[in-house]
């Protein structure tokens, strides 16, 4: 149970750091935070006590069956990872024009000198 409450102190450090950073790079790090603990509560939540990975053998085709881990959850995961990775690439990118237009990364500067 302590691990899901770590994964929410994550997510609320994310959210913090989105809510009162002015600094873009601080925001798009916010963001990464954010991704990251969802994505550990996601594996958590599908994690079960001496499991094991799911490769059919002739283990399991004999009858012994232990408990499987379910794959879809961590497919899930990896999917989400590289969306991730593509969102990131994209706000950094939307940082970079900003600092090429603006010569900053704090927002309340760019919003002044919007024009």
């Amino acid at each position: 149970m302590s691990l899901y409450f770590l994964c929410a102190v994550l997510f609320a450090i994310g959210v913090y750091c989105i809510l009162t950073k002015r600094n873009l790079i601080k925001i798009i790090i916010g963001v990464g935070i954010m991704e990251y603990s969802l994505n550990l509560l996601f594996i958590l939540v599908a994690y079960r006590m001496n499991s094991r990975s799911p490769i059919i053998d002739e283990e399991w085709l004999s009858g012994a069956l232990p408990p499987i881990t379910d794959p879809l959850p961590q497919a899930l995961v990896i999917t989400s990872i590289v969306i991730g990775l593509a969102t990131k690439a994209l706000l950094i990118c939307l940082a970079m024009r900003l600092y090429e237009k603006y010569g900053t990364f704090d927002i309340t500067e760019i919003r002044r000198l919007k024009g």
